[in-house]
């Protein structure tokens, strides 16, 4: 019973590190056991870390080797591993698309985008858009002077004011005989001028948009058939408008 009254905590005597003497308080807290034993660890660790890296650089050998001395530059006095090229040919938004989708996401709105633009060039049949190549409409005369006296509208029989057009440029005959047909008011042609263009630049967006879809779509089917184990050869490296392409070894079949 004695003994387990001498072990009894509550009966024991709470011990106190000694703390800072008065005299000493301007010197800040005492430093116990335990901090200087993690002072001394962490002093003791840095000793042999100089010590292997200095025996590391005496062993070493001056005509040695390794692919780091090729693979790595310095950056603001750091060695920085350089990033390979197939990383740096592929566009931030592409990297986005192929982390987040996959390849059949991809392809449903490429076709739907694809069949967007078939109704659009349908509706505006591209007879006036920008970027259009101009058509060339050449005429052949027997002489220099008939060149320099050629009339454009009297050959074509319309008038000079239709002769840029290349749609609806009825004949002379055709405008005496027929009445004009649809608005002649210049601002409602104005307007209809404006939305016409603005047709034709959602039609340029949307031609983009497609290949850019496209291209995103080969490259992720080119990632699911590098997986495959098959001894391949690359051909020709990504770009950030075309994937890469790989020649794979052929497999006789079973």
């Amino acid at each position: 019973m004695s003994s387990f009254r001498k072990a009894l905590k509550s009966r024991q005597k709470n011990h106190h590190e000694r703390s800072q003497p008065v005299s000493r308080k301007h010197l800040g807290l005492l430093e116990k056991k335990k901090d200087y034993k993690l002072r001394a660890d962490d002093y003791h660790k840095k000793q042999n870390t100089l010590s292997a890296l200095r025996k590391k650089a005496l062993d070493k050998n001056p005509d040695e080797f390794y692919f780091k001395m090729i693979n790595s530059r310095l950056l603001d006095g750091v060695h920085v591993t350089k990033t390979k090229e197939e990383d740096v040919e592929m566009t931030e938004e592409q990297k986005k698309v192929m982390r987040t989708q996959d390849i059949k996401y991809v392809e449903m709105k490429r076709v739907a985008e694809a069949k967007k633009i078939e109704r659009l060039k349908a509706e505006l049949h591209l007879l006036d858009a920008d970027h259009k190549q101009k058509n060339k409409h050449t005429f052949f005369v027997d002489s220099k002077k008939e060149v320099q006296s050629f009339d454009l509208a009297r050959h074509l029989n319309t008038a000079p004011e239709l002769v840029s057009r290349v749609y609806n440029r009825p004949t002379l005959k055709t405008l005496e005989t027929k009445s004009i047909q649809g608005t002649t008011d210049p601002h409602i042609l104005n307007k209809l001028a404006k939305q016409r263009k603005n047709q034709y630049k959602i039609l340029s967006q949307r031609i983009d948009r497609e290949k850019k879809m496209y291209v995103i779509t080969q490259k992720i089917q080119t990632r699911k058939d590098l997986q495959d184990k098959t001894k391949k050869v690359r051909v020709k490296k990504e770009t950030p408008n075309a994937a890469a392409i790989y020649k794979f070894a052929s497999k006789r079949k079973r």
